[in-house]
């Protein structure tokens, strides 16, 4: 039976500012304050998992048992058909430089890497997001939501981050970099994850 989560103090594992808002203001209708890793100084810890799920229960994990608190983590990315799923959980990495992250690089070798294998259109993508709630016992729950679309080229928009001017969301004429951030957070593959974490541990 799931564990319900109740009324509280929540950790949020990310050092990410606009993510702890995004997260805290869906949790604060049911009584819960999010608190993230960085105002708590917690380490980052390695995410050594090939899957969402296996990098965001290390994530929610290593939270739970530093606090003694449950801790909800995400591990989130984008997953290109005629790639076999790349850059998957590799998202970031495909974006990494010497300065820092660099998504015009990780876009630039998505399309370059469909060309060379001569993808036919559509190029079938997914953005994926895992969450994991972990609480200090070691009891988790596991929630995933999935937007499906399509890769296109060349980039649009300038509107929200990573991937999303190359990705066009099924049933949309427009990237998630060309919509308007409050459209794309209710709609997105992290508001699915949401929606099914609200379903089962929050109503």
């Amino acid at each position: 039976m799931t564990r319900k989560l109740a009324p509280g103090r929540l950790v949020v594992a990310t050092h990410n500012r606009g993510k702890l808002e995004e997260i805290d203001a869906l949790l604060a209708p049911y009584g819960i304050t999010a608190v993230g890793a960085g105002e708590l100084n917690l380490p980052e810890p390695e995410e050594t998992e090939e899957t969402f799920v296996g990098n965001a229960r290390i994530k929610a994990h290593a939270a739970a048992r530093a606090t003694g608190l449950p801790a909800l983590a995400d591990d989130s990315g984008i997953e290109i058909k005629a790639l076999g799923g790349a850059p998957g959980v590799h998202t970031a990495d495909w974006a990494e430089s010497g300065s820092g992250r660099d998504f015009v690089k990780a876009m630039t070798r998505a399309w370059n890497e469909l060309e060379a294998i001569g993808a036919p259109e559509p190029r079938r993508a997914a953005f994926c997001c895992t969450l994991v709630i972990a609480w200090p016992d070691g009891h988790d729950e596991i929630f995933e939501g999935r937007m499906p679309g399509r890769i296109v080229w060349p980039m649009r928009g300038d509107q929200g981050h990573g991937y999303d001017p190359i990705f066009q969301p099924e049933g949309y004429d427009i990237t998630f970099g060309e919509m308007d951030r409050w459209e794309k957070n209710r709609i997105s593959h992290r508001a699915r994850a949401f929606a099914e974490l609200v379903r089962r541990c929050l109503d």
